[in-house]
């Protein structure tokens, strides 16, 4: 079974980054699109961005597209969400998500569709 670990949150100031990362371990990892969503408290969770399994298609929620990045590295099991220019409506506890023999080309922002979850890692925007 795959497990998926969190990293990287923390308290930051509006306008600052972070880089969170989510590390997989086991052998189907090339079987999975990997998804990153967030729930704010008294929220719904939602999706913020996702990457296929060929690396390069990726989907960004319309909240974080142009300050967000998402990125796979396979050698390493791991994919990481590079986030600039945070703002307060940000603050949330992260998520990465894996979602089982999907399309090679495409990923999904439905959380729904993802099987697999960490344990979150906490992100707080805030001067």
């Amino acid at each position: 079974q795959l497990q998926l670990v969190e990293s990287g949150g923390g308290l930051v100031q509006p306008g600052g980054s972070l880089r969170l990362s989510c590390a997989a371990s086991g052998f189907t990892w090339d079987y999975y699109a990997i998804g990153w969503f967030r729930q704010a408290p008294g929220k719904e969770r939602e999706g913020v961005s996702c990457i296929a399994r060929n690396g390069l298609s990726t989907w960004y929620a319309d909240s974080v597209k142009g300050r967000f990045t998402i990125s796979r590295d396979n050698a390493k099991t791991t994919v990481y969400v590079q986030m600039n220019s945070l703002e307060p409506e940000d603050t949330a506890v992260y998520y990465c998500a894996a979602a089982s023999r999907p399309s090679y080309y495409y990923c999904s922002g439905v959380d729904n569709e993802y099987a697999y979850w960490g344990q979150g890692t906490q992100v707080t925007v805030s001067s």
